[in-house]
């Protein structure tokens, strides 16, 4: 219930936010809850990639491109993601979260997002993703590129393209024969 409440909040703050284009950074505004708290009472590891979700909506909404994206019938998935948690962060303390696209591959969208408190970073994490098509298959890079415009020419960090490829999965299948 918690993740609609700040749903609302962030679709409110459009009234007032700046616009920005589909490559520029978003800061979006937080500040942890207690629903947001683990057993240790600092912000539980799962919110943060919920509260990704909503910097990544907070750039699309922004850009305009949500609009056009959902316009086309077209919907992102996330498909792969890895966070460094640094410094907690505690009950009611404010922070921002910083969400900019990092650039393209062949076949992927990679996004950059930081949690940060003043200029001091408390997790970092690269997600991998995609638009699909609702009506089946993906949307490819082409489509994607006339509906918002050339895609920057980010050179991506070197490291991307092994995680991507150790991340796949094989089989779509799991052996649980050895499951106890």
């Amino acid at each position: 219930m918690n993740l609609y409440w700040r749903l609302l909040l962030l679709r409110l703050r459009l009234f007032t936010a700046r616009r920005v284009g589909p490559w520029d950074t978003v800061r979006t505004p937080f500040r942890v809850v207690p629903t947001d708290l683990d057993l240790l009472l600092h912000m539980n590891n799962g919110k943060y990639l919920t509260l990704m979700d909503l910097g990544r909506m907070d750039l699309m909404l922004r850009s305009g491109m949500w609009a056009k994206v959902t316009e086309r019938g077209w919907y992102p998935v996330v498909a792969g993601q890895t966070i460094t948690y640094r410094r907690s962060l505690n009950p009611f303390q404010r922070f921002d979260l910083l969400t900019r696209v990092l650039g393209v591959d062949d076949r992927w969208i990679y996004l950059d997002q930081t949690f940060v408190v003043g200029e001091t970073v408390h997790a970092h994490a690269v997600v991998r993703a995609r638009f699909l098509k609702k009506g089946g298959g993906s949307v490819e890079h082409a489509e994607l590129e006339e509906l918002i415009g050339a895609f920057p020419g980010h050179d991506l960090p070197d490291w991307l393209a092994g995680w991507t490829e150790a991340t796949k999965i094989g089989s779509p299948t799991l052996d649980v024969s050895r499951a106890v």
